[in-house]
């Protein structure tokens, strides 16, 4: 590029023969005093060397000669001025090139380099050439770099030394030496041509801004070197980094046209540094919606506090996606889990809150909470250090009073839990390679429908994805892979948990979980889990085996279907009630268990797939529908599919209604389980009342409450062999469990009956 050739532009100072009231014995600024007035200089027309030249006595230490026409300098051009001078008698001085630096309106630019390197001469007659280099960028070679501020020059030369001596100096060339700077990169401009330093230090803000506004279409280059960025900057045209940079926490770096993590990276030389800034500057920009890691695999050294990432935002709800890449975690303290134990108070009447907790200030936000009468699951929700409270994501079943807690904060590489609101927030094939190291992720404490599809959560220290609040309020996990780190653990010594929600509409569907604790604790309702495979199985004979999915609302109005439930089991309770006693509502109600897979092996024989947990008494079944699943189990039977867990309180047999069990397959079962039960009995000895035993094919071992058919299916004959077509009434709930019924006839009768019994 050459500004005198493509544009025109005049660089070249006039001749001496012009006049000498045009060249300045100072800077070269209008009104300044010129030759023409000084009697110690004129023109020489024939010089054997030089042609016409200037012939000047030197009466100063430092005698400058300043031509009074401006030479334009623009933001990306360097200019050489080379000056040819001779000693013809007396003294001999040093020479140099010098200028002076001009802005636009006449002012002068001042702390920036007016001269360049010096060159004595040393014998007369002998023709000494010296150049200087002026720019706007602090490049190598360039002697006057004057960043962007300066837009025009009076160039010319000092003579410094002794006194006394002439000198006869040649007409001054001015070239455009930007070829010199640009090499091949014609389609770029280079940060340094405006004014960038890149030493770290100093602020480079300025010249980034002036660049992107000059590229016009081309690409900034940030050629070699450390640049410091005190604030934000806005890159719209394309960059390609060679240097680094450095900015503060608050100070985002939106790269329009390069909105990728590769270029973020390039950006700030470091993986996890480069990630930060990029997502800073997604929650930050209207101008993209997602970033791409471009396949990417970073290192994680620290835990990442994403609201920390974003100081300018506490909540966000526009639609974001991160996807494509892998993070991989490295460290050991940084990521070792934070655990206080302290003493705190519950009252069921404030069922979320911890009050007089001492030591509150070292309790953190999103903390795992255990103690007597806590259930799985509970987290710090938020904390008041003034009023020593804290605030649960779900109430305490059996904590009134004072007590011990411990509260365990395990460390995420995603940590959203400083947000107040998040919303809208997905993630696509992105792998967690959490290495035992990390869990993945922790959610903000509310906030609709955060997305993970397509990814993979690997071996996690202790959690794949933790709701300490509602943040999980509809969220969808679809088609990801969430491998545990436990895998030669017995299942009753694993500790990690793959998914916990609080909030209600979660739904996981095609999902892959292996040998966990539990896929999934569930503290909402209405959710869908579909398509799932979750396995928990290990190497024990007649081996212990957890819950998969873990239901903690009694009245959940969920519906799983299609899931490959594998040595593992679903788990009903209710421990997430501060007064698990049932007084009123609906009990353990509105859950559909249809068309799954259930496969055990090499499982104590009292296992069951189905289980249900009262916290409290009264409980009882208000509607399930079971149908559809197949049921089987290998390396040795089980005896049956359903079971009470009564640790805490049995359920009321006695009562329940939309009970629905049927259409399901069992095999290596011992009882299988109706309802409506479809069942035989014959009588062979005459009675007027037959005792009929479900066998404890009611599930859960329920109650006959309902008989909806009798049918006699041979020949009812008296003592005396004579038939009889009597009908009987029925006789409900009897036996020490309720689950035999009674068929009272007329007169003693035998035969056989076929009935469909239910338990409501």
């Amino acid at each position: 590029m050459n500004k005198a050739i493509t544009d025109g532009v005049v660089l070249m100072p006039p001749a001496f023969s012009a006049a000498l009231n045009i060249w300045s014995t100072s800077d070269g600024t209008p009104g300044s005093d010129t030759y023409a007035s000084t009697g110690t200089a004129a023109f020489v027309p024939a010089d054997a060397d030089f042609g016409g030249c200037l012939e000047m006595i030197k009466t100063e230490t430092t005698q400058h000669l300043r031509s009074m026409s401006q030479t334009p300098l623009e933001p990306g051009c360097y200019l050489r001025v080379t000056a040819r001078v001779k000693a013809v008698s007396g003294a001999l001085p040093s020479v140099r090139i010098a200028a002076w630096a001009g802005s636009s309106g006449g002012t002068h630019v001042s702390g920036v380099t007016e001269v360049g390197p010096s060159r004595a001469l040393t014998t007369y007659g002998e023709v000494v050439e010296v150049s200087a280099i002026i720019g706007s960028g602090n490049r190598g070679g360039v002697d006057m770099p004057w960043g962007t501020a300066a837009t025009y020059a009076h160039v010319g030369l000092d003579l410094t030394g002794a006194t006394g001596g002439v000198v006869r100096i040649d007409d001054l060339v001015v070239e455009d030496l930007t070829s010199a700077f640009l090499r091949d990169m014609m389609a770029m401009v280079d940060v340094r041509d405006f004014g960038a330093v890149g030493d770290g230090v100093t602020d480079d803000t300025a010249a980034f801004v002036a660049a992107n506004a000059a590229a016009n279409g081309r690409t900034i280059l940030v050629s070699d070197g450390d640049y410091y960025l005190a604030s934000g900057v806005i890159l719209n045209q394309r960059v390609r980094f060679e240097g680094t940079l450095t900015m503060p926490t608050d100070a985002i770096l939106d790269l329009t046209k390069n909105f990728d993590l590769p270029t973020y990276i390039d950006a700030f030389g470091n993986e996890q540094r480069g990630f930060e800034k990029a997502f800073q500057s997604l929650l930050n920009s209207a101008d993209h919606e997602s970033l791409d890691m471009g396949g990417r695999r970073i290192t994680i050294t620290t835990p990442m506090d994403m609201q920390a990432l974003v100081p300018n935002r506490t909540s966000y709800a526009q639609r974001r996606h991160i996807a494509n890449g892998q993070f991989y975690v490295t460290g050991t303290t940084a990521w070792e889990p934070d655990v206080v134990t302290s003493n705190a108070t519950y009252s069921s009447s404030n069922a979320r809150t911890l009050t007089n907790v001492v030591n509150v200030a070292n309790i953190q936000v999103g903390a795992l909470v255990e103690g007597n009468g806590v259930g799985r699951e509970v987290y710090v929700r938020s904390k008041n250090d003034a009023t020593q409270e804290i605030t649960l994501s779900a109430p305490l079943y059996d904590a009134v009073g004072t007590q011990s807690y411990t509260f365990t904060r395990f460390k995420y590489i995603m940590d959203f839990s400083g947000f107040d609101k998040l919303q809208r927030l997905s993630i696509s094939d992105v792998e967690f390679q959490c290495n035992n190291i990390a869990s993945a992720i922790l959610l903000a404490p509310s906030g609709v429908v955060f997305h993970l599809r397509d990814s993979w959560i690997t071996r996690p220290a202790d959690r794949g994805i933790t709701s300490h609040g509602e943040g999980c309020q509809g969220m969808l996990v679809d088609r990801c892979q969430f491998l545990s780190g436990e895998a030669d653990a017995r299942a009753q010594d694993r500790t990690t948990v793959a998914i916990n929600t609080n909030a209600n509409d979660v739904k996981l569907r095609n999902n892959r979980a292996t040998q966990f604790k539990h896929f999934a604790v569930l503290a909402g309702s209405n959710n869908v889990v579909i398509g799932n495979h979750f396995f928990q199985g290990d190497d024990q004979p007649a081996g212990v085996r957890t819950a998969g999915i873990l239901l903690t609302q009694p009245h959940c109005s969920s519906t799983l279907t299609g899931n490959y439930v594998d040595n593992c089991s679903i788990e009903w309770s209710n421990e997430h009630e501060a007064e698990p006693d049932f007084t009123s509502g609906f009990s353990f109600s509105a859950l559909s268990i249809d068309d799954n897979v259930f496969l055990s092996g090499d499982v104590a024989s009292w296992f069951s797939y189905l289980v249900i947990k009262p916290y409290g008494t009264n409980h009882f079944i208000g509607g399930l529908s079971v149908t559809g699943n197949k049921f089987r189990t290998i390396n040795g039977p089980i005896d049956r599919v359903d079971r009470v867990d009564t640790t805490f309180a049995p359920l009321d047999m006695s009562k329940g209604k939309n009970i629905r069990v049927q259409g399901n397959t069992f095999h290596q079962i011992e009882t299988p389980i109706y309802s409506p039960l479809v069942m035989e009995h014959d009588q062979n000895s005459a009675a007027s009342s037959w005792t009929v035993d479900t066998g404890g094919q009611l599930p859960f071992g329920g109650q006959a409450r309902v008989v909806e058919s009798v049918v006699v299916t041979s020949r009812l004959r008296n003592g005396a062999n004579q038939t009889r077509w009597g009908a009987p009434y029925v006789e409900l709930q009897q036996g020490s469990n309720g689950d035999q019924l009674h068929l009272n006839w007329e007169e003693a009768v035998r035969g056989s009956v076929t009935l469909r019994v239910a338990m409501a």
